[in-house]
């Protein structure tokens, strides 16, 4: 008695699972924007420094300045293991410290 109720629910429940894994929640290019300058903020490397994030269409923009080239291509890693990001166009320029 109880299989009978048991197999109809959770041939219901299987259903239902499968339904909402096909429909993923779409990421925006706000909160996409947002991941990005939190973990470029909240990064050991380049936590301190000041960049500039756009986001269209899933496309980022960095920009700023940084003083080495590997602090360049740290900030695009970051941004590019945002979910949701499908390009990291990245316009940071290298201005090394002048010494005096």
């Amino acid at each position: 008695m109880i299989l009978r109720f048991l197999v109809p629910f959770l041939a219901l429940f299987l259903l239902l699972s499968a339904g909402l894994a096909k429909d993923p929640v779409k990421v925006t290019d706000d909160t996409i924007s947002d991941a990005v300058r939190v973990k470029l903020a909240s990064d050991q490397l380049v936590g301190t420094m000041s960049f500039q994030v756009a986001v269209k269409d899933g496309v980022v923009t960095l920009s700023g300045t940084v003083e080495q080239k590997n602090y360049k291509s740290h900030a695009e890693k970051v941004a590019k293991k945002i979910k949701g990001v499908k390009q990291v166009v990245n316009n940071i320029e290298i201005k090394p410290r002048s010494s005096r």
